[in-house]
């Protein structure tokens, strides 16, 4: 059998539930007895000795009948007790602020002729009768309600103190938790290297390493999947290259220029697969180069001017500088107007260029069918099209916009995409004025 000790170590649920009985045992006994203890008479009253009962006479006569009242203080004195003295026309305490009702007391039992036990709430007093006076002796009794209340607040005081030790053990065992939520984060962004650190032997310990273990297998899946693309890739360029020499062989019909138009679409797909996995190789490295920003997305975008729907380009009286490289970013603007093309139907297509602070705002506006809220989220990831149905030629590849985020996102920038459905497509592209890394040519 495992001891116990090895069980609360490798059981997070034992260690909590631990803590939670222990908290909840420690806080009720704490209440309950600084309840006790406030909730008792704020009088109490020692139990009255077997030896004084059996000696009350001599007590008596030490106080003397009628009663010396200098004797009976010295004696109350002498025996730590209160002695009460009552006649017709007296009332006399021996410690006024101190004292019971004795004139509500009952009888218990007969000690001597004169003499008896009687209790009041309890406590236990002698009543002696002689010489036409009632003398009332008990152990003097104490008022403890201040003290009860320092039981009270020592009590709260510590039921506190093992919440607090109860909250700080907890939130220390949910430390890994946070550890891996953070990692579960970076994996879901795409940081496939990085691993969560713990030390741990017991269930948090075995999820750490069950999600180390998942981001090593997606990693080398990934990393097979780009090599495999790679250089499938690289394999079909030369086939292509040679259909394409084929064609300038060929006689020239309506067949040679369909099948023309097949070749450059395998062509660009090829290049567009290429393009996207250096991009997604966290090794990947910029040609950035300085740029007039605003000249240089009006240069590209003059060159889809034939466009049927027509073409609005606004750019600012005073452009500015951005260090970018130049095939890539001209490639996304490519990219972007040609979605808009595609899918504006032959409506006018915006092109807005502005500039805010240290970052570069590229806005492509169309006009055309537009993409419902539901594949919003999923219009930018690889293949993904929002109408499966259309054929290539139209919908294209699915590629477009996955290019131009991974192309600003390479630069430390971002691609937003806004639709409404039968209103149109709102995208835009945010770059920073240095990329986060470079090389030059």
């Amino acid at each position: 059998m495992i001891p116990l000790v090895a069980q609360v170590k490798k059981s997070l649920f034992v260690r909590l539930l631990l803590i939670f009985g222990i908290t909840l045992v420690l806080f009720f006994i704490i209440i309950s007895l600084s309840l006790q203890a406030i909730t008792e008479d704020s009088l109490t009253v020692e139990a009255i000795p077997d030896y004084f009962a059996r000696n009350i006479d001599s007590i008596i006569e030490d106080i003397g009948a009628p009663p010396n009242l200098t004797d009976a203080l010295r004696l109350a004195n002498e025996l730590d007790w209160t002695i009460n003295i009552h006649n017709p026309i007296m009332r006399w305490s021996s410690d006024p602020e101190n004292r019971l009702n004795v004139d509500a007391s009952e009888y218990s039992e007969t000690l001597t002729n004169d003499a008896e036990r009687r209790t009041v709430n309890s406590e236990e007093i002698i009543r002696v009768q002689r010489g036409g006076y009632d003398i009332f002796l008990y152990p003097r009794a104490t008022n403890n309600n201040s003290f009860n209340y320092v039981i009270l607040y020592i009590g709260l005081a510590l039921a506190a103190l093992v919440l607090f030790i109860n909250y700080f053990m907890v939130n220390k065992l949910l430390d890994p938790v946070r550890l891996l939520r953070k990692g579960a984060n970076r994996i879901e962004k795409g940081d496939l290297s990085y691993r969560v650190k713990s030390n741990r032997q017991d269930e948090l310990g075995e999820l750490t390493e069950s999600i180390n273990h998942m981001a090593d297998s997606l990693q080398s899946m990934l990393e097979a999947k780009r090599q495999l693309l790679m250089a499938i890739s690289h394999e079909l360029r030369t086939p292509i290259t040679k259909a394409k020499l084929r064609l300038e062989f060929m006689p020239s019909s309506e067949e040679r220029e369909q099948l023309r138009e097949d070749i450059d679409e395998i062509d660009l797909l090829i290049s567009d697969l290429l393009e996207a996995e250096r991009l997604n190789n966290e090794h990947a490295v910029l040609v950035a180069e300085p740029v007039q920003f605003a000249e240089f997305v009006r240069s590209v975008a003059e060159q889809f001017e034939s466009y049927e729907g027509g073409l609005e380009i606004v750019t600012p009286k005073n452009d500015e500088e951005f260090h970018l490289d130049k095939l890539r970013i001209r490639l996304l603007i490519t990219n972007l107007l040609n979605n808009g093309m595609r899918h504006g139907e032959e409506k006018s297509i915006l092109v807005i260029v502005s500039f805010d602070d240290d970052r570069a705002v590229l806005e492509v506006i169309d006009h055309g069918e537009g993409i419902s809220e539901k594949h919003l989220s999923q219009i930018s990831e690889p293949f993904y099209r929002a109408d499966s149905s259309r054929q290539r030629n139209t919908g294209g590849f699915g590629l477009g916009l996955y290019l131009c985020r991974l192309i600003a996102e390479a630069h430390g920038g971002s691609l937003l995409i806004e639709s409404k459905l039968g209103e149109g497509t709102h995208l835009t592209v945010n770059l920073p004025r240095h990329p986060p890394q470079s090389e030059a040519e």
